[in-house]
């Protein structure tokens, strides 16, 4: 074994049951995602919503995308997908042909996030490509139902090692140590005040945001922990001495670092993303200590409570298609290696993406080469409050106008509209997504999008007040943005969008 061979199983090598929490925390996101996702699916997916299919392909599709949700816009046709998304997200989750259920799963959030990528945010791409990788990892050897049925022997070794486990583990490399090449604005690392810009946007400070806030000196030193941390903390994982105590350290500190953002910004499903991300990263020695302590009856995947959860489980009926060739298209022996030179060119080329991006050594990504990163959905960018942090914030009004001349705010459940700032404007926000799509609202390169959301406001409003009906709708924003040194704008009316409500 050569002495790269020998640096790569020390640093890359992972330990199966790692891998398998890290199965169980990502499915279960993935099915909360769907959750939240179905919450709005008349809205966000469907033609009678924000973003009908004719606006989505003349001007946010990629040709190389790849989406069921795009064949209909139905709302119907869209519950069917999110049905069968998550019927194999409970596949992944209980590790039931966890292989098959990993690549569907990885299919149909591609589907869905191309669908609607104006309420995207960082973590879906994380989670995209944590789906993607483990494609190619055997995250259902243990806590699954898949090993009620494998071999008992070599379970003893709970040690892996291969290129995809290389890719993982430089996957989350890449998150933080580009994401802190991409602030490289003053604010970040010479004037240490990007904290205390984040913390200024009412869309999104949480209460904990408000009680850090007036503390200047604190947010300075919170700004430039942020950023060397992000810079400095990837590189412990690429030490081959120590290694388990060097990922320890890793992910307890980015443990802390994403609840303390969940408890200080509104940030939907990106820090629970994050964590999971690190599960995979628990060495031998915890997940021993871990079993011990919280899984003494699941210790190995087929005896103890582990094996009473799945005993009464039955495979679903299916039809068992059979294809027996006289002599395999791709021979075993070189399946293998085609995977491993797969995974390798896939990860080569994400390390490019990401270094270009980041304007770091390397020649710029040819945009001819972009479309195997749109098709496989491997395109990635960690601009996470980067280069600066978004500083026009504001509220929104959804002024309407009834029959009767009274002007009350949508936003507000139908109250007078009242130009006040409100109390919590992070509370108007249904959820992340659609915080999100507000925050994409304002851009003007983005202003196709305004009056299919405002004739949506009208018409849900209209069908659900029959009796106070609205004849026409001003979608305001009332800009404030954030100044240095505390300093308080005056808001600003500023009308995006105006639609009536014509009669039929």
């Amino acid at each position: 074994m050569t002495k790269l061979e020998q640096y790569l199983r020390k640093v890359f090598t992972v330990d199966l049951r790692a891998l398998a929490v890290m199965r169980i925390w990502v499915a279960g996101i993935v099915l909360t995602d769907l959750a939240i996702r179905a919450t709005d699916m008349e809205a966000h997916y469907s033609n009678m919503g924000v973003l009908p299919l004719h606006v989505l392909h003349q001007y946010v599709w990629n040709p190389y995308y790849i989406s069921f949700h795009t064949l209909s816009g139905l709302w119907q046709v869209q519950a069917v997908l999110f049905a069968i998304a998550g019927l194999f997200a409970v596949f992944l989750l209980i590790g039931y042909k966890t292989r098959t259920a990993t690549i569907v799963t990885w299919l149909l959030l591609l589907s869905i996030q191309n669908r609607n990528t104006l309420i995207s945010q960082g973590g879906d791409d994380l989670l995209r490509m944590l789906l993607f990788w483990a494609i190619f990892l055997p995250w259902g050897r243990f806590y699954s139902y898949d090993a009620l049925k494998a071999p008992k022997e070599g379970l003893q070794d709970t040690s892996y090692f291969s290129t995809a486990t290389v890719a993982y583990i430089l996957q989350i490399f890449l998150v933080y140590f580009c994401t802190a090449l991409l602030k490289h604005s003053p604010e970040w690392a010479v004037e240490g005040t990007a904290i205390y810009y984040a913390l200024s946007l009412d869309q999104i400070v949480m209460p904990l945001g408000r009680l850090l806030y007036p503390y200047p000196e604190l947010l300075q030193f919170l700004t430039l922990a942020t950023f060397y941390t992000e810079l400095l903390l990837p590189f412990l994982l690429l030490i081959p001495f120590y290694n388990s105590f060097f990922r320890l350290v890793v992910i307890g500190v980015l443990l802390l670092f994403h609840i303390g953002i969940s408890l200080t910004l509104f940030v939907g499903l990106f820090y629970l993303i994050n964590i999971a991300s690190v599960a995979g990263l628990i060495p031998p020695k915890a997940m021993d200590w871990i079993e011990h302590r919280f899984l003494a009856s699941f210790r190995r995947p087929y005896t103890g409570q582990f094996k009473q959860v799945f005993q009464r489980f039955r495979s679903p009926a299916s039809f068992n298609v059979q294809f027996r060739l006289h002599q395999p298209i791709i021979p075993v022996s070189r399946r293998k290696y085609l995977r491993e030179a797969f995974v390798t060119s896939i990860l080569l080329y994400c390390i490019w993406w990401n270094f270009t991006g980041a304007n770091f050594l390397v020649p710029a990504m040819p945009d001819n080469s972009r479309w195997v990163g749109h098709l496989l959905r491997v395109d990635q960018h960690w601009g996470m409050f980067a280069p600066v942090v978004f500083k026009d914030d504001g509220w929104y009004i959804l002024e309407g106008q009834t029959a009767d001349g009274l002007a009350i705010d949508l936003n507000q459940q139908g109250k007078a509209a009242d130009y006040t700032k409100p109390a919590s404007v992070v509370s108007l926000f249904k959820n992340d997504r659609w915080r999100k799509y507000s925050e994409n609202y304002l851009f003007i390169h983005n202003s196709y999008m305004r009056p299919y959301y405002c004739n949506y406001l009208v018409r849900r409003w209209n069908e659900a007040h029959p009796q106070q009906p609205i004849r026409e709708l001003q979608v305001v924003y009332m800009k404030e943005p954030s100044l240095p040194d505390y300093k308080l704008a005056v808001p600003t009316r500023e009308v995006l969008c105006t639609c009536a409500n014509l009669p039929d």
